[in-house]
């Protein structure tokens, strides 16, 4: 209570401070996402390594050099300029950004590229937004709806590796201080910046518990991968794209995250879909925020693999759809302060805080498995009954709940 009283005293002197700046180069490929495209070269699985910094250089200099000239032959052959390169290991590609000419026909490069015998596939740059509403609704604790304190006494997400991909996260947030793993940027043309929503979104899913000020996560032991592959523009919004969230979940897959949340949607993208694909395979749990003006909830959360996750059912949704706390929620803000906030992304980041939770305890169940244990009742998940189910011991007030059915996959 004396956490959630801080948050409320902090609400008005966090209210938008969400300027912001532009990334150039990210927001010349949001501006113009039609006249710029990616392109995928295959790379030979047994003879690459990625070195410690990550960086597209490889051992094998001579298959990277091979690569860098097949991406300018086809750059020479269709016009284009090449932006940048990026080894994406995960899926055994290079990926190049290319410029189209000015005046090119939308589409028409793209599809020469595909029946090209020395292109993976070629792609148009798709833009990406956060799902997130205005700050400052009334205050209201949604996350004690799930008797946090008391699943806590059953597991914290301890050591639990959570990939946010999102905007920046303030790493020395009173509550986020010590909560980072990683800290990535893959956004161009700006350096690594604290920003409003993956401040938030981080916040919610693993914030401190204990420390006497602020929220406390879902998932307060959980470790954290702050990938920024989105950038909050002016107005306050965030924004991403193809080629920055792809090298973000690159870098998550090669590095062990064990949850990944995306709070954010856009069309449907091959290049994402692939690489959730991969991760769908590892067993890696996907999180995805709907977006409640696309039919199908927007991509990613429309992937079969995916956890989606909506804050409402005030429209009809796939029974697939998770619903989750995601309106008048307390969570932290760039400048070691606390602001409200609502929409799907908070709801996504409630479900990966369970997610991280899940994997402490129970951490070699299938994707199939997680789903099945997750005991869904009319106004919601019930966390606790959950983790009953899950270990077979009372976590709160105990509810009669019907054993998972284990299936073993070949």
């Amino acid at each position: 209570m004396r956490k959630l009283l801080a948050a409320l005293l902090l609400v008005v002197a966090a209210a938008c401070r969400a300027g912001g700046q532009d990334a150039p180069a990210a927001l010349a490929a949001e501006q113009g996402a039609t006249r710029q495209i990616l392109v995928m070269l295959h790379l030979a699985a047994p003879h690459f390594r990625p070195d410690v910094s990550y960086g597209a250089n490889y051992r094998d200099d001579a298959g990277r050099l091979a690569r860098r000239r097949i991406a300018e032959a086809l750059a020479r052959e269709h016009g284009l300029t090449i932006l940048e390169g990026w080894p994406m290991p995960a899926l055994n590609v290079d990926c190049y950004r290319m410029a189209e000419p000015a005046g090119a026909e939308p589409g028409k490069i793209v599809e020469a590229l595909s029946r090209d015998a020395r292109v993976d596939w070629a792609q148009a740059i798709n833009t990406f937004s956060a799902q997130a509403n205005d700050p400052l609704y009334p205050v209201q604790p949604a996350a004690l709806q799930w008797q946090l304190g008391e699943v806590r006494k059953a597991a914290t997400g301890r050591k639990v590796l959570v990939a946010v991909i999102d905007s920046g996260v303030e790493a020395d947030h009173p509550d986020l201080a010590g909560q980072l793993a990683f800290q990535e940027n893959f956004v161009d043309g700006q350096p690594y910046a604290a920003e409003t929503h993956g401040t938030g979104v981080a916040a919610v899913i693993a914030a401190l518990a204990g420390n006497g000020v602020g929220i406390e996560g879902v998932a307060p032991d959980a470790r954290l991968m702050a990938l920024r592959a989105c950038w909050q523009i002016a107005s306050g919004a965030t924004r991403c794209n193809s080629f920055t969230l792809a090298k973000a979940l690159n870098f998550a897959l090669m590095h062990g995250a064990q949850v990944i949340n995306l709070s954010l949607s856009g069309p449907a993208d091959r290049l994402l879909r692939e690489l959730i694909d991969v991760a769908c395979a590892r067993g890696v749990r996907v999180v995805g925020a709907v977006d409640a003006a696309s039919a199908d909830g927007g991509f990613p959360a429309s992937h079969p693999g995916v956890f989606a996750v909506a804050a409402d059912s005030s429209r009809q949704l796939s029974a697939q759809v998770l619903m989750a706390p995601g309106r008048d929620i307390p969570t932290a803000a760039p400048g070691a302060r606390w602001g409200m906030v609502s929409g799907s992304s908070y709801s996504a980041a409630h479900i990966s805080g369970m997610m991280a939770v899940l994997s402490e305890l129970r951490p070699g169940l299938t994707l199939p498995q997680v789903r099945s244990s997750i005991v869904v009742q009319p106004g919601g998940i019930n966390f606790c009954a959950t983790v009953t189910r899950l270990t077979g011991k009372c976590t709160c007030v105990c509810v009669e709940v019907t054993p998972p059915k284990i299936v073993r996959l070949p």
